[in-house]
């Protein structure tokens, strides 16, 4: 079967306005059915209890002491700290269990026999199974007398200060806003218990599992991960078909004029993307050192290996797991991008054969202004989370608070301007290519790749810190969700297309097709695919078909995806290939994505197991797999490109990116295989038998096996740390032979941009 590149830019076309239909009308429902915050919640006496005022004010609170990145609400955020949500709705069922105990028996609920604390739990499910029909949200007498208890528990603990959960002193900084964040956690397990009018579930489709609340899985999640299991056999086999049945033509070296490196002519635009790589490394090796750091904090929360005991240093004052955390995630994606960002400025010119006037000016320019961005966005999120940025700048020019989203809007305005001179840039390197091809050339795909990246970031604009947290969670989903699997996706198969056109391995032709096929097939399933993130969150619950229908097609794409990978490396295994390295890392960035994103992300985004499983080390493993495993890979192949062919042949030696390569592999394979899932399967049995709030427990945590399992991440996290280094070195090691750029080469110079100019329709 032989598909046209006009009839898959159609279909792109209409998937593309399907798209934007679906997740239009899902903004609309999401204002429309978001969980409401009432005016006011009063007592049994009509006396107020709590503001809707004050669960805003305790939403800001929660965003600007940055609490996501130490536990997470509603699921989502870090899972050092107890999920606020489960752990407010598990200390409220405590606390009213006793409140009916000394009520009824004059005992507290534990000294109780069995049937007297059957009735008592009766009574407490009885209480919180009711819904809501609008108006003032009214509390029984022992809900509050429990909001009272949860209130002093969180000023406790979240103001005061608690080492056995990591919790620094004064992490929120007074009494009274560490009582309006009692109050916004507080609302989340109220409407997490509480029906939608004429429901038979509650707004978060009865998340978290709490069965002293009356939380159970729904039906719809069991029915429809039966539905995803038979979705995924027939994906699986869709996919394999239309590898099979599409004419994809396989790259091939043999009979092919592949460049060497050392013919290719470095244009001065080129040297200027190339300073993009030691940026870009200096950002990935802060962030597997603060890593590191983070797993160790899981064994000793106020210190590493002892070095508070021993001399004194505070370490958890100085800098919080939520502090770490924040920067962690932070630079793992500004590291990424910025790779991707000096590829693809690297690029053009080997398909072109051209250099616009002052390229290599703008070029330094971008990079100067994405150094200012990065400095100020992981400066201010210190000073903001510290209080020492006051009134409504904290989330302008500190930190938003919200994960993946940290860093303030100014400094999320910068890295969207950066986005976009990019694309300016690279417009202006790929003219020559965008004049002479058709709207869907392989150009052109580079281009809405890049720009479907910025386009997407500009959801997390949407939304402010008083914001009901639903529709927040639905706009900070778009960008998180639809960049991983859908831009980013996207973006990896326009980069690997073109890389291998500027091999001489594929015409343009054949790439273009290639890529809009998958292309479609991400689009196609990647961005409604978002809507598995809605289940639990107070969104409609029409999400729970939708998302698992499609995010189990996003298989389809993956399949295509490793099978190009598979490809790939047959292309490049003969050892008179010059670019097995780099290739090496495509190939890898495949496999992971495969494993990660596919096989991980599949089993975790069945309904029935994300139900108990949202929020764990499961999730851990499928993150790390996924975009380490996947996009960081890419990244460093693309880099190993790039120095190969700026190295004179004779003095290019790969062993030590070879060498980093294996310790990043192996150590990606400890970390996620020995130690991080198996805390995550063991999550997910406490969950099943107890709650979800036992599985986020710093006593799961401290558990002797759960401890061991941990010291067994450290060698996997020591061989990525090493991996890092060994390449940080070697950059440093390359600075000093690469070429020079030529004054002012042509396209006879470029032997990679033979034929590309002239294969046209």
């Amino acid at each position: 079967m032989e598909l046209q590149r006009k009839t898959i830019a159609k279909a792109i076309v209409v998937v593309f306005v399907f798209n934007l239909v679906v997740m239009g009308a899902g903004a609309w429902f999401a204002y429309q059915e978001a969980p409401p915050i009432p005016d006011e919640v009063v007592g049994p006496d009509g006396d107020v209890v709590v503001s809707g005022d004050a669960i805003r004010e305790g939403k800001t609170v929660f965003q600007k002491d940055g609490l996501m990145n130490h536990g997470s609400i509603l699921g989502n955020g870090a899972y050092y700290g107890a999920d606020y949500t489960a752990d407010a709705l598990d200390l409220k069922v405590q606390f009213m269990r006793n409140y009916y105990a000394q009520e009824r028996y004059g005992e507290s609920y534990d000294r109780l026999d069995s049937p007297d604390q059957a009735a008592v739990a009766d009574v407490v499910k009885s209480d919180l199974d009711d819904s809501y029909e609008g108006g003032a949200i009214r509390y029984t007498a022992a809900e509050v007398y429990a909001h009272e208890q949860v209130r002093q528990e969180y000023v406790e603990r979240y103001h005061e200060g608690d080492h056995e959960r990591g919790v620094p002193a004064n992490m929120i900084d007074s009494e009274e806003e560490a009582r309006a964040f009692a109050d916004f956690a507080m609302w989340t397990a109220w409407f997490s218990h509480t029906d939608r009018p004429d429901g038979t579930h509650s707004y978060t489709n009865d998340w978290p599992y709490q069965p002293g609340a009356g939380n159970d899985a729904t039906a719809a999640s069991m029915t429809w991960s039966v539905v995803a299991m038979v979705l995924l056999v027939a994906g699986a086999g869709l996919g394999i078909w239309l590898y099979k049945s599409v004419e994809l033509p396989e790259p091939s070296a043999e009979d092919i004029a592949v460049p060497e490196p050392g013919d290719v002519s470095v244009f001065p635009s080129q040297r200027a993307a190339l300073r993009f790589i030691p940026v870009a490394a200096g950002l990935f090796l802060a962030q597997v050192l603060l890593g590191g750091l983070l797993a160790h904090f899981y064994i000793e929360r106020a210190g590493f290996f002892g070095v508070e005991s021993i001399f004194g240093v505070p370490i958890l004052q100085l800098l919080p797991f939520a502090i770490a955390k924040t920067w962690h995630i932070d630079l793992g994606i500004l590291w990424i991008a910025a790779t991707w960002l000096g590829a693809g400025l690297f690029l053009p010119p080997l398909l072109t054969g051209y250099e616009p006037p002052k390229q290599s000016t703008y070029i330094n320019v971008l990079l100067g202004a994405i150094v200012v961005v990065v400095v100020g966005g992981l400066s201010g999120i210190w000073l903001g989370a510290n209080g020492y940025i006051d009134g409504s700048l904290w989330w302008i020019l500190g930190n938003e608070g919200l994960e993946y989203l940290e860093v303030g809007k100014l400094w999320q305005f910068g890295i969207l301007a950066g986005f976009l001179i990019w694309a300016a840039l690279a417009v202006r390197g790929l003219k020559p290519l965008l004049d002479r091809e058709p709207p869907y050339g392989l150009a052109h795909m580079i281009l809405y790749a890049g720009g479907s990246i910025a386009l997407l970031f500009t959801a997390g604009f949407l939304f402010t810190p008083e914001t009901n947290i639903a529709v927040t969670e639905f706009w900070r989903w778009w960008v998180v969700h639809m960049w991983v699997e859908g831009a980013f996706e996207f973006f990896i198969v326009a980069i690997v297309g073109l890389t291998l056109v500027s091999m001489n391995l594929l015409s343009r032709r054949s790439a273009e097709k290639a890529v809009m096929l998958q292309a479609l097939l991400v689009m196609g399933t990647g961005i409604i695919g978002v809507s598995h993130h809605y289940w639990w969150v107070g969104m409609p619950d029409m999400w729970v078909p939708i998302g698992s229908v499609f995010s189990t097609l996003e298989l389809i794409p993956l399949v295509f995806i490793l099978y190009e990978a598979l490809g790939q490396y047959r292309a490049m295994s003969g050892e008179s290939f010059p670019y097995r390295l780099p290739f090496m890392f495509i190939v890898a960035s495949g496999v992971w994505n495969f494993v990660g994103a596919g096989v991980l992300g599949f089993f975790i985004n069945l309904p029935l197991i994300n139900y108990y499983e949202h929020g764990t080390y499961l999730t851990v493993g499928h993150a790390h797999a996924a975009m380490f495993g996947a996009f960081g890979f890419l990244a460093l192949g693309m880099v190993t490109y790039m120095l190969q062919l700026s190295i004179d042949a004779d003095r290019w030696d790969g062993s030590w990116l070879h060498a980093a390569f294996w310790c990043w592999n192996v150590g990606l394979v400890l970390m996620v295989f020995v130690s991080v899932l198996p805390v995550g399967f063991l999550q997910l049995e406490t969950a099943f038998t107890g709650s979800y709030a036992a599985a986020r427990s710093v006593a799961f945590y401290d558990q002797p096996l759960i401890q061991t399992l941990f010291w067994a991440r450290l060698p996997g996290d020591t061989l990525i740390i090493l991996g890092t280094v060994i390449y940080a070195a070697d950059l440093v090691r390359k600075r000093f032979v690469l070429r020079q750029s030529a004054d002012d080469p042509s396209v006879d110079d470029m032997a990679v941009a033979e034929g590309i100019l002239s294969d046209d329709d």
